[in-house]
């Protein structure tokens, strides 16, 4: 199995920043993308932004300009800057992964979800 654990978020003001960070670890053999969701109190998840592991990236308009993908191959880590937050912006953040993990003698697709933190955003 692979695990995804996210750290960063918290209670910030309209226009501050943060920063996400969400570790992969595991039989990891490759990744293929890693990214953010989040979903807002009573909202659907919707998908935030995704890079791939050759630095594709993909963003949700609301973010564009403001948000900030990046990952790290050999950390198997991934990172979202979030600048110029609004209250908007409030929702529980999930990091999510899919590749290829080892299984027995063989592998296999995986596509782990993090627990999710929590972003809160004051006006």
């Amino acid at each position: 199995q692979v695990q995804l654990v996210e750290s960063g978020g918290g209670l910030v003001q309209a226009g501050g920043s943060l920063r996400l960070s969400c570790a992969a670890s595991g039989s990891i053999v490759s990744i293929n993308s890693m990214g953010w969701y989040r979903r807002a109190p009573g909202k659907q998840r919707e998908l935030v932004a995704t890079i791939t592991s050759g630095s594709r990236t993909n963003y949700a308009d609301s973010v564009k300009g403001r948000f900030t993908i990046s990952r790290d191959n050999a950390k198997n880590t991934v990172y979202l800057q979030m600048n110029s937050l609004k209250p908007e912006d409030t929702a529980v953040y999930y990091c999510n992964a899919y590749g290829i993990t080892a299984f027995g003698l063989g592998m296999r697709d995986f596509n782990s979800w993090g627990q999710g933190t929590q972003v809160t955003i004051s006006s």
